[in-house]
C-alpha cells in the first residue's frame, strides 16, 4: 500500500516483519573474535593481596609527607650547601627516608636490603642549565628479594622523586615544601614498602625515592642506567608523580575516584628496522609499557570490585592514558624507558599549577604553593593501594613469554601464535591468549592457549592456532600461575623471515 507523501522506503521494515523475514538488525553477528574466546574476566582474587590493600594507612602517608615537607627545602642542590638550618635541606631528608626504610626491615626481620646511590652531577651545557656546579645526588632503596631463585631475577618497581623546587628553580634555601610534587609519589613508594615487606613473593620488587627529577630527570636516568649496567631483568616500573589529589577549594572538576596512567607508545630511540616493523602491523600501541599499563588497568578490575573491598577502601580506577605523558612534559618514568625498560607514570586526574612549582605565598587573593593543605591522604592512599595490588600481582606471576610471533602467512584467515616460556618460569605456568578490536585499547576477550596448542609443541616452545582474524583484532600472550596471577602480555610480531605481503 502506498500513502502519499510518505518516504515508501520507512515502510520496508514493517512490511518485512509481515512477512516473517529477518532484517539484517535481526541477524545474529558471528564475529570470529566474539564467538572465540570469551569476554576477559577479571583475575581472581588473592587473599593474601586483598588483606594487605587493607593495611595501607592514610595517617602513616600523612605523617611521612608532613615529615618530608618539614625540611624546608629538599632542592637537588641544597645537597652541596653547608649554611642551611639544621634539619633541613634534601640531604636530611634523605637520611629520613633510609631510616623509615631501615625501620621497616627491622619489621621484618631484616628482609630489605637499604641501599644509596650516590653520585655526583658534573655541572650541565647551556645557559639555563639547572646544575652549575658538581652536584652530590642520593637515590634512596630498599630490595625486597623474591623467595623462589630463579624467579628472584625478576624485577619490578615502583617510585617517586623526593626532590623540590619553588619558583625560582635555582633557589636551594627558602621554602619549597612539595606536599605534592614529589612528597605524594615518594609516600606511595614507602607505604608499598612497608606494607609489602610483611609479605613474601616469588620476584624481587624495588621500592625507591629519587632525586634529581627536577634538575632533568637526573636521579632516575642514573637509576635506569645502573639497572641496565647491572643486568637487572626489570620487568615493569610503576613511577608516581603529583598524586595528592589536589584539592583546591571551589574546584569542582578533580576527581577523586580515578588516576591517570601515563604509557609510551613507540620509544623513538629504537633502531629504524624496528619502528619499521612495528609501524607496518600496527604494534605502535602495543608497546611494553602499553601491556604493563593494562595489567594495571585489570589488577585494579579485580581488587577495586565492591565485593573484594567491601566498603573498606571504596571506587577507584586508573584511566590509561596512551601518551608518553600529559602534554609536552615528562617525568622520572621517561628515564627507564629510554634504558629499554616498561615503565609508567601514575598522575592525579586533575592538577593545579598554582600548588607546583611555586614560592608559598598569597597573591590577589590566590595562595600559590604546593602546600600540605591541598593534599588528600586518603587519595594517596587509594593510589599506593593500585600500586601495591600491581606489584604483588606481577610479583607472583611467572613473568612474561618471550619470542612471541605470529608465524602463518597473512592471507591466513586464523592466526597461529608461537612463544616461549618466561627467563624465570618456575612451577605450573598456564598461558592465556589475549586479544582485542583494532579501535580498543584494552584488551577484550581472552582464551586458554592449552585448547589451541599444538599437541606436537616442545618444552618450552608453544604454538597455538586461534581462529580470530588478525587483520581485525590486536593479540597478545599472557602467562598465569596456577592461583592466577598474570604477567603483562605481550604482543606477538611477524615471526623472523616469514613472509609478508
Amino acid at each position: 500500500m502506498f500513502l502519499p507523501n510518505r518516504n515508501p522506503l520507512v515502510l520496508l521494515p514493517a512490511a518485512l516483519l509481515l512477512l516473517n523475514l529477518p532484517t539484517h538488525a535481526q541477524q545474529p553477528v558471528k564475529r570470529d573474535y566474539v564467538m572465540t574466546g570469551a569476554p576477559l574476566a577479571k583475575m581472581p582474587v588473592d587473599p593474601k593481596i586483598a588483606v594487605a590493600l587493607t593495611k595501607v594507612s592514610d595517617a602513616r602517608i600523612k605523617a611521612n609527607i608532613e615529615k618530608l615537607v618539614s625540611f624546608k627545602t629538599r632542592n637537588t642542590l641544597s645537597s652541596m650547601e653547608t649554611d642551611l638550618a639544621p634539619g633541613t635541606g634534601i640531604a636530611a631528608a634523605t637520611e629520613y627516608i633510609k631510616g623509615q626504610f631501615e625501620e621497616y626491615s627491622k619489621a621484618c626481620g631484616g628482609c630489605l636490603e637499604v641501599k644509596v646511590d650516590e653520585f655526583t652531577q658534573e655541572p650541565l651545557p647551556g645557559a639555563n642549565a639547572r646544575i652549575r656546579k658538581p652536584t652530590i645526588l642520593r637515590n634512596v632503596y630498599a630490595v625486597l628479594r623474591g623467595t623462589d631463585p630463579a624467579q628472584a631475577k625478576r624485577i619490578y618497581l615502583v617510585t617517586g622523586h623526593y626532590d623540590t623546587i619553588e619558583s625560582d628553580v635555582m633557589n636551594d634555601h627558602d621554602a619549597a615544601p612539595g606536599a605534592n610534587d614529589d612528597s605524594s609519589g615518594s609516600a606511595v613508594s614507602m607505604e608499598n614498602a612497608r606494607v609489602l615487606s610483611q609479605y613474601k613473593f616469588p620476584a624481587t620488587i624495588v621500592f625507591v625515592t629519587v632525586a634529581g627529577e627536577e634538575q632533568g630527570l637526573i636521579g632516575s636516568a642514573h637509576f635506569a642506567k645502573l639497572a641496565k649496567a647491572e643486568g637487572w631483568e626489570l620487568e615493569g616500573v610503576l613511577n608516581n608523580d603529583i598524586v595528592g589529589g589536589n584539592t583546591t577549594p571551589g574546584d569542582t572538576l578533580q576527581d577523586k575516584t580515578a588516576v591517570r596512567v601515563f604509557a609510551q607508545g613507540i620509544l623513538p630511540t629504537l633502531p629504524l628496522a624496528e619502528i619499521q616493523a612495528a609501524l607496518a602491523v600496527g604494534a605502535d600501541n602495543d608497546t611494553p609499557s602499553r601491556e604493563l599499563a593494562r595489567e594495571v588497568v585489570d589488577t585494579a578490575r579485580t581488587y577495586f570490585a565492591p565485593a573484594v573491598r567491601k566498603q573498606a577502601y571504596g571506587t577507584f580506577a586508573p584511566v590509561m592514558e596512551l601518551r608518553l605523558d600529559r602534554f609536552g612534559r615528562g617525568g622520572d618514568h621517561k628515564s627507564f624507558n629510554a634504558e629499554g625498560f616498561a615503565a609508567v607514570r601514575f598522575t592525579e586526574w586533575r592538577e593545579d599549577f598554582h600548588h607546583q612549582h611555586q614560592t608559598p605565598r598569597v597573591e590577589n587573593g590566590v595562595q600559590y604553593g604546593d602546600l600540605l593543605q591541598f593534599d588528600d591522604f586518603k587519595y594517596i592512599a587509594q593510589v599506593a593501594r593500585l600500586n601495591m595490588a600491581t606489584l604483588a600481582t606481577l610479583a607472583s606471576s611467572p613473568g612474561i613469554p618471550q619470542k612471541v610471533y605470529v608465524t602463518n602467512p597473512p592471507y591466513h584467515l586464523d592466526t597461529t601464535i608461537t612463544w616461549e616460556a618466561p627467563l624465570a618460569a618456575s612451577g605450573e605456568v598456564r598461558y592465556q591468549i589475549v586479544w582485542r578490536q583494532t579501535a580498543a585499547s584494552d584488551w577484550e576477550y581472552a582464551g586458554d592457549a592449552a585448547k589451541y596448542m599444538d599437541p606436537t609443541t616442545k618444552s618450552g616452545a608453544f604454538s597455538a592456532t586461534i581462529p580470530v582474524s588478525k587483520d581485525n583484532v590486536f593479540i597478545g600472550v599472557r602467562a598465569c600461575d596456577a592461583a592466577g596471577h598474570c604477567s603483562q602480555a605481550v604482543a606477538p610480531m611477524p615471526a623472523p623471515g616469514g613472509r609478508q605481503q
